[in-house]
């Protein structure tokens, strides 16, 4: 399989390793041209892609950039690509890339489907990058129809390379609403707590819980602000939720009302043994 991959950072760095491990024929772009000259020496790609004419031998092409690049990109090479071609971008928000992209796909010919693997580090760059960042790790898939098996199936064997051990298959809004509360809440929560003039103290007086609630306040502030701003009206939500929640436990404290504390306490934990 030809595959072609744009974005060479932790996502696209570990694909590509993915697929050259499989033996599949790998060209990379990015557009930091010391991170393509480092994946060629590291024989992460086999080649770079510096004529978009090369697109037309593609089977499979991946799109590990934000979602403004990522139409941008296929607003400007789709006229290069295979009819035969299948398109999957890997960025953390769908709708305005599905509203935009689907169109794209259909003027063109080729198939478009939007992709997020659910998968990462506190890490960025190629030099995180690894071939079984996605081993076992869960795969969401938006697809043009919701009732076409077989490109599921079609789908489901471009993406055997990179080892997802399991697919979901929804609406980009369904994933955009999901997404804000599993995956961006619990960044905002993580970049805020740290904050705490007492992160700078704690050494000696913290453990297991502090690692667990900060390891991802470590982040790429330039591509989580684009996922923020797409997924807003989401994550908005979320975030209320959240404050609203959290002032109950205030409220109950400044009362003096352990009975009440003692049961917010115990239907998190509930919650908590039913949610997984």
């Amino acid at each position: 399989m030809n595959v072609t991959i744009i974005g060479l950072g932790l996502i696209g760095g570990s694909m590509a390793m993915a697929y050259h491990k499989k033996g599949h024929h790998v060209a990379g772009y990015d557009i930091d041209n010391v991170t393509v000259q480092w994946a060629k020496l590291a024989g992460v790609i086999d080649e770079e892609l510096t004529d978009p004419e090369s697109l037309r031998k593609s089977d499979l092409i991946l799109l590990a950039i934000g979602a403004a690049d990522t139409i941008k990109w296929l607003e400007e090479n789709s006229g290069y690509i295979n009819r035969d071609a299948l398109v999957i971008d890997l960025c953390g928000d769908k709708r305005t890339i599905c509203e935009k992209c689907f169109p794209l796909a259909e003027k063109y010919g080729y198939t478009f489907a939007g992709g997020h693997p659910m998968a990462g580090t506190e890490f960025s760059g190629i030099k995180h990058a690894k071939a079984g960042l996605f081993e076992n790790q869960p795969m969401v898939i938006v697809p043009p129809k919701r009732d076409d098996i077989a490109l599921f199936d079609r789908i489901k064997k471009a993406l055997t390379p990179a080892g997802f051990g399991r697919y979901s298959f929804t609406t980009a809004e369904e994933h955009d609403e999901m997404i804000a509360f599993t995956s961006q809440l619990a960044h905002v929560v993580s970049n805020a707590y740290v904050k705490s003039p007492r992160a700078q103290r704690r050494a000696g007086i913290s453990a297991g819980s502090y690692r667990d609630l900060t390891r991802v306040a470590k982040l790429n502030p330039k591509m989580w602000t684009e996922l923020f701003m797409e997924n807003k009206d989401n994550l908005s939500e979320e975030i209320d939720n959240l404050v609203t929640e959290l002032l109950k436990y205030k409220e109950a404290m400044a009362n003096n009302d352990s009975e009440t504390l003692e049961r917010l306490l115990r239907e998190g934990s509930e919650a908590k043994e039913t949610a997984g």
